[in-house]
């Protein structure tokens, strides 16, 4: 009965580790990442070929399965079972933290429904430092990754239109002065709007301005390289009681 329990209590210490990877400075990269991958028994990658370099790079030569959108459906159930067996795997995407606008979200659901625990390591992410040196407020926002291609595309502007707290979008490169002309017409010219693109790069550069000003600059210079953009939230109203007991009297 002993000997059971022991082999419980091994099968139950496996993990998932969620582990960040640069945005684009190989330093960004902590002590503790290179250590988990290290030691994990697999290394889920969303592009194996991109994350080769980086794992060469740190002297890592754990295994690497590819884990992608396109096939993650299908193999979560086999990495269920490796964890269950006493595996520890460790999944990383191309850049930054797994799940946020990557893969991952259906593995970490489908561990946490199998009691299975999850350890999401602190790390690189591009909106966090895009909304800090943004200048808008940050102490409420949402973030809405990428915008639908076509279906609800309209239909997301117009709900965040009435949005009051930051926004922060990510954008494909070739997409961005599209995005900007649809940030003036429906969040309106003069709302706020800062583009940071590049992030720890060597040419990393934010632009600020009003949705008018910074889309006048990407129409003048076609922007390159990963992008992050941030909007103002719609200005609440403040009016006076004194205004407030005017117009109920009218």
């Amino acid at each position: 009965m002993l000997i059971c329990e022991i082999c419980v209590y091994f099968i139950s210490m496996s993990k998932l580790y969620i582990v960040p990877t640069p945005i684009g400075n190989l330093e960004d990269m902590t002590f503790r990442a290179i250590r988990v991958l290290k030691e994990v028994d697999l290394i889920l990658a969303e592009d194996t070929r991109t994350s080769g370099k980086l794992l060469k790079h740190f002297e890592i030569s754990t295994h690497m399965h590819s884990h992608h959108m396109h096939n993650e459906h299908k193999t979560v159930e086999n990495l269920i079972k490796r964890l269950q067996a006493g595996e520890n795997i460790a999944l990383i995407s191309d850049a930054g933290t797994p799940a946020i606008s990557d893969p991952g979200f259906l593995l970490t659901r489908a561990c946490v429904e199998n009691n299975i625990e999850v350890d999401c390591l602190p790390g690189a992410t591009a909106f966090v430092p895009a909304l800090v040196n943004s200048g808008l407020p940050n102490d409420r926002f949402v973030f809405e990754g990428f915008l639908p291609e076509k279906k609800g595309r309209q239909t997301r502007y117009l709900a965040l239109a009435e949005e009051y707290r930051t926004m922060i979008f990510y954008v494909s490169p070739h997409k961005l002065v599209k995005t900007l002309a649809e940030f003036v017409q429906y969040f309106g010219a003069d709302r706020p709007v800062s583009v940071s693109r590049e992030l720890s790069k060597l040419h990393e550069e934010t632009i600020r301005g009003t949705a008018a000003e910074v889309l006048k600059h990407f129409e003048a210079k076609p922007p390159k390289g990963e992008i992050v953009a941030v909007v103002g939230g719609k200005v609440l109203e403040v009016r006076s009681k004194k205004q407030e007991a005017r117009d109920s009297e009218e």
